[in-house]
């Protein structure tokens, strides 16, 4: 294809594949990119990832594996290896891609996050070559992933992000118990744990002045409360009418989760009248 600029060839280095030869792969890489060919590595994060690697190989673009993107919903580590990720790729001036977008949650989160580059199944599926342009003439992102893009968080903000992560991560719990018998005492203390300590010690310092912050407390008590009932009547045999009811603990959650994210924009356009004072 002599008429197709080099600089629209980009080729993936699977990270582990780079790191059993850096030196080799190092030189091929650099050799490509005098023709203007450009390299992503992909899978970035699930080999031996190091600050010496990284600088070695002079890729451009880095794909955090889709492993951790997928469950950082609700995985805290996972988020705190995308956000390191994240942060790399930053440092090094290199662009940063998310693999295994699945939900349009997981685009927000990432937005917040400071990458704005994805791939995965919640934009589109695998298809034919010729039934590209069409698509792109034709997709639309999702409707709140145009707000997040100007809601990137601070260092300062991460704690509340991580606090939405064990919000998911507790209800995933309760529901567990309906499939493992989990103990009633074990998933009900949960959120508290977590999610409420968060709430009661750096939320109230950091937020606690915020109108947005006022309504989590109330939704939060509630959330347990339904959590502790649910898993109690799990308990006692009554499965159905536990399992007829988790519908009320997906919408308590998206409500809490709702406030948490006011609660973001409060605090950013807060910042932006401290910085930019009106006189």
């Amino acid at each position: 294809h002599p008429n197709v600029p080099s600089a629209n060839l980009e080729l993936e280095v699977v990270e582990t594949a780079a790191l059993e030869g850096v030196s080799r792969i190092s030189t091929l890489i650099e050799d490509c990119r005098s023709l203007g060919v450009r390299f992503s590595l992909d899978d970035f994060g699930t080999g031996y990832s190091s600050l010496t690697y990284l600088r070695r190989l002079p890729a451009s673009v880095l794909k955090i594996d889709q492993s951790f993107v997928r469950d950082m919903l609700w995985d805290s580590e996972d988020l705190a290896i995308v956000e390191g990720v994240i942060g790399l790729a930053a440092a090094f001036r290199r662009t940063v891609i998310a693999e295994g977008v699945e939900t349009a949650e997981h685009g927000e989160l990432l937005l917040r996050l400071g990458c704005d580059l994805a791939q995965g199944y919640g934009i589109a599926r695998p298809m034919p070559a010729d039934a590209i342009p069409s698509w792109a003439s034709t997709w639309k992102p999702e409707p709140t992933w145009g707000a997040r893009r100007n809601l990137c968080a601070t260092r300062d903000d991460l704690p509340l992000m991580y606090a939405e992560v064990e919000l998911r991560h507790w209800v995933k719990c309760v529901e567990s118990c309906f499939v493992n018998a989990t103990s009633v005492q074990t998933a009900a203390d949960l959120c508290e744990d977590r999610f409420g300590n968060w709430y009661q010690a750096d939320g109230q310092s950091q937020y606690g002045r915020l109108t947005a912050f006022g309504a989590i407390g109330p939704l939060q008590e509630a959330l347990l409360a339904l959590g502790k009932e649910l898993t109690t009547l799990w308990a006692d045999g009554h499965a159905e009418h536990a399992r007829n009811r988790q519908p009320e603990l997906h919408t308590l959650r998206h409500e809490l989760t709702q406030h948490l994210h006011a609660l973001l924009e409060e605090s950013v356009e807060a910042r932006q009248v401290l910085r930019f004072p009106l006189f």
